[in-house]
């Protein structure tokens, strides 16, 4: 069974997707200039969505905006040092120090087709892994100077086929793309 696994992200112009001590502040200030209703695609993109994968670190992130955004959205959580799941949400949230191919396989065969892969060094470690299929980032037009970038050290290139882009009024520039595999590679596991 294959499965796809997409990035749906938005960044600063100068490519970071929080300030260095993990605040995004600037992010959240952004979103406020969106026309209502505008969400950039992303509730189209949730809804093809079974699993979400994200790192400790963003879980974490998230609890901190009160509700809890994913409903019944199966999450599971990378973690090697453990994480606590408040009780409301511990039917849907699991943690995982899996291998990620292990990992992916392991959602695949439990009838996953589309993941949501989310955190910094999550999706860092999924390119590295050759786990992503597709990338949607969303500029927003500021420059934080430093922060935590989107990308990290690779050893090698990721070329990338570009699908789309699109320039929103409100000066957010989304644009989407697929991860070109050489013949031999996977697409997916």
């Amino acid at each position: 069974m294959t499965v796809k696994s997409s990035v749906f992200i938005g960044t600063s112009l100068d490519g970071f997707i929080a300030r260095t001590d993990g605040s995004i502040d600037w992010l959240n200030e952004a979103s406020s200039i969106m026309p209502n209703g505008e969400d950039c695609g992303y509730a189209d993109f949730m809804e093809s969505v079974d699993v979400l994968v994200m790192g400790r670190n963003t879980f974490e992130q998230v609890l901190t905006f009160g509700e809890w955004h994913y409903g019944d959205k199966k999450v599971v959580v990378l973690s090697r040092k453990g994480v606590v799941i408040p009780d409301k949400i511990k039917n849907t949230v699991s943690t995982s120090s899996e291998h990620l191919n292990i990992l992916v396989e392991k959602l695949a065969s439990e009838g996953a087709k589309q993941l949501y892969i989310d955190g910094g060094k999550t999706i860092q470690s999924f390119l590295v892994a050759g786990l992503i299929n597709e990338i949607t980032i969303t500029t927003i037009p500021i420059i934080l100077g430093a922060g935590l970038p989107l990308f990290g050290p690779i050893k090698k290139d990721i070329n990338l086929k570009h699908l789309s882009t699109i320039a929103y009024p409100f000066g957010f520039v989304q644009s989407k793309y697929c991860i070109e595999k050489k013949p031999n590679q996977p697409m997916s596991i």
